[in-house]
């Protein structure tokens, strides 16, 4: 078992799962930073982006899960404040930081969707790394498993098998799967965000849809869902479309009662939604406007500036470093 602390300065123990979003956080800012410079949009915005965009995620990732699971927190309200004792969830994470970002690129006078399609590769590639958060901690893994089939089945190296053996208990690598499943991802949006037939926020909406297609088959093998009790042809609904995955998976327990994964709910409705607005915005007209196109503030005093300024700085440092050779 890998340890989770990472090292400690006194009392203050830096555990690996801060260190691994961090590094996503990062690596994702500068995937939309080296993008941006397309559009000369200058990388403090992208900075700032990101400042108000991972709070609002928190934000939002919490109170998600704390209005699923409300009952564990009515009588502890002091509780909701305490999350390092664990309970956020990805998509209210992402709708925290779609509401928090949304401000701010209307502020700076800039497109939500122009801004989204540059940061979408982005949020991929930061999911892909910190679900390696969650295998240092040994958290968010699927139903129990035998060795052989994490060493024979998948092939899976000795350091993630070890890790996901939790009290004598082999479990499924969920995070692997996901963490997987987001880089090819990344792939895909590369590949289009160059292909001149993309409209502007289709790179987001496909980043959406890539994602939710994923999270629906592999929160199937979690035990840890947030679940609510539907109806009997909803359940059945969900059960049929996961089925396939049972060639080679078994399906998670559902800990909290209910019949249906919210996750799979919401990931299937994602899809659905987000293939109809695709539809609609280029049979109606409304999707004109090309990713490629340049992308103009409604602001562009203020942030001409700002390229100018950052332009100066670039040039500055060139002729430092000739001056050097």
């Amino acid at each position: 078992m890998l340890e989770s602390v990472a090292f400690s300065l006194g009392p203050i123990h830096v555990r690996w799962y801060g260190i691994i979003l961090g590094t996503a956080a990062l690596i994702g800012l500068m995937l939309a930073i080296r993008e941006g410079k397309r559009f000369r949009i200058v990388p403090d915005f992208f900075m700032d982006l990101l400042l108000i965009g991972v709070p609002s995620a928190i934000i939002g990732a919490r109170i998600y899960y704390v209005a699923f699971q409300w009952d564990d927190y009515k009588n502890n309200l002091a509780e909701i404040f305490m999350i390092w004792h664990g309970g956020i969830a990805i998509y209210g994470a992402l709708i925290g930081a779609i509401i928090g970002t949304f401000f701010y690129m209307r502020a700076k006078g800039y497109s939500f969707l122009r801004i989204a399609d540059i940061c979408a590769p982005g949020l991929i590639v930061g999911q892909a790394i910190g679900r390696w958060g969650n295998f240092m901690n040994q958290e968010a893994h699927g139903g129990p498993v035998t060795e052989s089939f994490l060493r024979d089945t998948l092939h899976l190296p000795n350091f993630i098998v070890n890790q996901m053996n939790i009290e004598g208990t082999f479990y499924h690598p969920a995070f692997l799967y996901e963490s997987v499943w987001n880089i090819l991802g990344l792939l895909v949006l590369l590949w289009l965000r160059r292909r001149p037939f993309l409209r502007a926020g289709e790179l987001f909406f496909g980043y959406f849809i890539w994602y939710s297609i994923g999270r629906f088959f592999i929160e199937g093998v979690r035990t840890d869902s947030l679940d609510i009790t539907g109806p009997t042809w909803l359940a059945s609904l969900m059960d049929t479309l996961w089925s396939p995955m049972t060639l080679v998976f078994q399906p998670g327990v559902l800990t909290y009662g209910g019949n249906v994964r919210f996750s799979q709910l919401l990931a299937l409705l994602i899809v659905v939604v987000l293939a109809v607005v695709i539809i609609v915005r280029r049979k109606k007209g409304y999707a004109n406007v090309r990713y490629s196109d340049p992308i103009v503030s409604t602001k562009a005093g203020e942030n001409n500036q700002a390229i100018k300024d950052q332009d100066v700085e670039d040039k500055g440092a060139n002729y430092d470093s000739n001056r050097t050779v």
